[in-house]
C-alpha cells in the first residue's frame, strides 16, 4: 500500500482550475520527484496534498486514509509536512529556535533529540550557526535551515517545494547529497524541483507535469532517458 497517494485529484484557485485528474504514489521509503516547467501545477500540487486547497475532486490518501478534508495542522500531526517555497522562516529567531518550532507536532516531541542530532549531522553548517538568526544567514542556509526545521517535526512523507530554487550550483550539490542522507533515514520524500537533471539524479521515480496534468511517469532513470524528456527539460 502507498503511504501517500492522489487519486484522480482536481483543484485551483477561485474559478481557474491548475490539476486536471492527477493521480501519484508514493511508496514507504521512495524518494519521488515532480518536474515540469514553471506554471505546471506543482506547488499547487502540494499545496492540495497538503490541504493548503482543497480537492474539488478526487482523493488524497495518507496510509490508506481519506485526509482530503482535512486542514494541514492535523496532516502535519499525522507526519505529512511541507518545506515551502521561500522557506518561510522565523527570521528574528535563532537556528535554534527555528528548530524548536519545527518540533511542535505533539508526535516529534519525543523524537526532539534525535532530529536534532540528525540534522545537525546532515547540516554541520547548522549547527555552528545555531544561535545565529536566520534572517542573518545566506540563502543556502536558510534552505538547510527550512529542511531541517522539517525534519524535526519528525515527517513520515517529507515534501519540498524548490529546493535548489536562487542557490549557487555549489550549495545545490551540496543539498541534494543532504537528501541521499535523508533517504537512508527512511522518510518518504517528495521533491518539486525546476532542476530536472539534479532531480532526475538523486531520485527513484518520477513524475512529469504538464499544464496540471501527469504526462509522463516512471523510474527516475527512465524517464531521464524519455526523448520527450531529454528534449524539453534537459536540453538534449
Amino acid at each position: 500500500m502507498a503511504i501517500l497517494e492522489m487519486r484522480d485529484v482536481t483543484s485551483g484557485y477561485g474559478e481557474v482550475q491548475i490539476l486536471w485528474g492527477v493521480t501519484l504514489a508514493l511508496q514507504k521509503g521512495q524518494m519521488v520527484s515532480l518536474v515540469g516547467a514553471n506554471g505546471a501545477g506543482k506547488t499547487t500540487l502540494l499545496r492540495t496534498i497538503m490541504g493548503l486547497n482543497r480537492p474539488w475532486s478526487g482523493q488524497v490518501l495518507f496510509e490508506g486514509e481519506d485526509v482530503s478534508k482535512l486542514p494541514p495542522h492535523a496532516k502535519a500531526a499525522r507526519g505529512l509536512v511541507l518545506v515551502p517555497e521561500g522557506r518561510q522562516l522565523f527570521t528574528n529567531m535563532t537556528v535554534q529556535e527555528n528548530l524548536e518550532m519545527g518540533a511542535s507536532p505533539k508526535r516529534s516531541r519525543a523524537d526532539f533529540q534525535r532530529n536534532l542530532e540528525l540534522v545537525f549531522d546532515m547540516f554541520p553548517r547548522l549547527k555552528d550557526r545555531r544561535n545565529q538568526k536566520a534572517g542573518t544567514m545566506s540563502g543556502g542556509e536558510q534552505q538547510m535551515l527550512a529542511v531541517a526545521r522539517g525534519i524535526m517535526a519528525s515527517p513520515k512523507v517529507l515534501m519540498i517545494d524548490e529546493l535548489s530554487l536562487g542557490l549557487a550550483p555549489v550549495l545545490v550539490l551540496q543539498l541534494f547529497e543532504s537528501l541521499k542522507k535523508l533517504r537512508d533515514t527512511g522518510i518518504t520524500v517528495l521533491l518539486v524541483e525546476q532542476n530536472v537533471k539534479m532531480a532526475l539524479a538523486v531520485t527513484d521515480y518520477a513524475y512529469v507535469l504538464s499544464e496540471g496534468r501527469i504526462e509522463i511517469e516512471g523510474p527516475s532513470k527512465a524517464v531521464a532517458s524519455n526523448p520527450d524528456v531529454q528534449k524539453a527539460y534537459l536540453g538534449l
